[in-house]
């Protein structure tokens, strides 16, 4: 179980980096980034080009790769689900 909730989800309507991400993460069986470091020790490794997701480890063990280039189709842009999070730190809140 997360620990971290998210405060609210939207549907993607067009493709850009951080929805190809999110597909990366969500195909593997995570939320997003965040749920994927609560379970993995291990950090993620991103494409130096792109800034796009290259390996991550599902919760059965087994590994995806994905290539340099786009991977989301447009049939599912609007599959996929972008997670929004209160401020975690409060102190930065207030200022």
């Amino acid at each position: 179980m997360s620990l971290i909730k998210p405060c609210g989800m939207c549907r993607a309507k067009y493709w850009s980096s951080e929805v190809e991400n999110a597909y990366r993460f969500q195909l593997a069986g995570y939320r997003d980034e965040l749920e994927y470091t609560e379970h993995q020790k291990d950090q993620v490794e991103k494409w130096i080009g792109s800034g796009f997701v290259k390996k991550l480890r599902r919760k059965d063990g087994s590994f995806y790769y994905y290539d340099q280039k786009r991977e989301c189709p447009d049939k599912d842009v609007n599959k996929c689900k972008l997670y929004c999070y209160e401020d975690l730190n409060p102190i930065k809140a207030q200022v």
